[in-house]
């Protein structure tokens, strides 16, 4: 089975042959090729033109993450599931303003619901329920943003009833997150993002084309869309669970005066359980099959190709559980 390689520490990708080797201080590590599902790269990589043709040749992403574990940017290999018909559906969803709102407030819709979901697992009341009526009353894309962030900001105070007091936090800041749960979101959605953008490139999606964030040069905004659906799933609970098991304490980050990262410590803890969460299943009703996390992710991601396609209607994917 395929799987995804983290790579912490700074180093080069070689090619010999059909295998992958990542060389750093410590010696050279053979990945075999038809074990590679993603690479997430946290250090400094780099690699030789031969190992890059292999790479691309496989279809095999590279995320890059910096120092501060933000998202760099991808190698994404040249696609192969290119669908002509698919590709004029995406752009004629963005176009019609009707089409493009409709999907937008879907994807606030999964993503208000699974952060309630995450709540009421913790018997903790909110605003969530009440504030989400409002996204029938939008009828600009901003006005549904201006509703998600309402509803993500009580969210995001009421996280403080769940974790221990020395974890509160006032707000979501971001660049730079000024303290260890801000650090922990950031850290976390970076991967959703990278985790959902590999999903994409294994459907005939175009990852550039988004209905809710504004489609942009050089981003893929169809991954920003789907990751709020799986960030209150894969990231919050995670943080929730790593703090509350104590598997994170304090002397896992980083501290300045204007920052907060997690050190290499923290990575390591947050990325081997995110990768064992994405690797955990569920029975899923419709399929009436058990099917991973991350299946989820590529599941709704066919769910979208077939409300484009007029075969049936998008509905966000929301915890039954």
């Amino acid at each position: 089975m395929k799987k995804n390689y983290y790579l912490l520490s700074d180093g080069m990708l070689k090619r010999r042959e059909n295998t992958v080797y990542f060389v750093n201080k410590d010696g050279k590590k053979p990945i075999p090729i038809n074990k590679i599902y993603s690479i997430y790269a946290y250090g400094s990589l780099t690699f030789s033109s031969q190992a890059i043709h292999l790479l691309a040749k496989e279809g095999i992403p590279v995320h890059f993450f910096n120092y501060y574990g933000y998202y760099d940017g991808s190698f994404y290999p040249r696609e192969k599931l290119l669908s002509g018909d698919l590709i004029i559906k995406q752009a004629e969803h963005y176009l019609d303003h009707e089409k493009r709102i409709f999907i937008a407030k879907k994807l606030v819709e999964g993503a208000a619901k699974n952060m309630g979901k995450v709540l009421k697992y913790y018997n903790l009341e909110n605003k969530i329920s009440s504030i989400l009526p409002d996204l029938g009353n939008c009828n600009m894309i901003t006005e549904v943003m201006n509703v998600e962030g309402r509803m993500r900001a009580d969210y995001y105070q009421k996280m403080n009833e769940i974790l221990p007091e020395n974890f509160n936090f006032d707000k979501r800041v971001k660049r730079p997150p000024e303290n260890m749960i801000n650090a922990l979101i950031s850290f976390g959605n970076s991967m959703v993002y990278s985790t959902v953008l590999s999903e994409i490139y294994n459907t005939q999606l175009n990852p550039t084309v988004s209905y809710l964030h504004e489609p942009s040069e050089r981003r893929f905004s169809l991954a920003l869309d789907l990751s709020e659906i799986f960030k209150p799933i894969l990231v919050d609970r995670l943080i929730f669970y790593l703090i509350n098991k104590r598997m994170l304490r304090e002397d896992d980050f980083e501290k300045d005066l204007n920052y907060c990262l997690l050190n290499d410590n923290g990575r390591k803890i947050f990325i081997k359980e995110y990768d064992e969460r994405l690797k955990k299943t569920i029975k899923h009703r419709e399929l009436n099959r058990k099917v991973s996390y991350k299946r989820l992710i590529r599941l709704e991601a066919y769910k979208l190709i077939k409300h484009l396609l007029g075969s049936k209607e998008y509905k966000p994917f929301v915890m039954w559980w």
